[in-house]
């Protein structure tokens, strides 16, 4: 799913991949990642989107595309969701800064922790 975020996986495939029926896969993934495979996969393509925006100019509406969302108006709904602003609103913060590749993607990941749990949060 990492390496193919622009398709829509067959959970079902998965599934049996692993030897499972479809809803064990979804139960153990989401057990296992703390998320469904269905949105651990939208949070895989925010996070290059969040990428693309801070360092391209690139319009808004051809990264949703080119990350894998087929409407605009779901990629900004999921990318508020996840990011907790727009995706506007988000490329406005400017450039990414010059710091290790390896720290700025652990810093701007997306978190699936309570907005009282995260670290480093106004």
């Amino acid at each position: 799913m990492d390496r193919k975020y622009l398709d829509d996986p067959d959970v079902t495939a998965l599934g049996q991949v692993a030897a499972m029926s479809r809803a064990h896969f979804i139960r153990s993934f989401k057990q296992t990642f703390g998320e469904t495979p269905h949105r651990y996969l939208q949070r895989r393509r925010v996070e290059r989107a969040i990428y693309l925006l801070r360092t391209t100019d690139r319009a808004v509406t051809d990264i949703c595309i080119e990350v894998g969302f087929s409407s605009l108006g779901s990629f900004s709904r999921t990318f508020a969701e996840i990011v907790r602003e727009s995706p506007s609103t988000f490329r406005g913060r400017g450039r990414m800064p010059p710091v290790p590749n390896c720290f700025m993607k652990t810093w701007m990941r997306p978190s699936t922790l309570g907005e009282a749990e995260r670290v480093g949060q106004p």
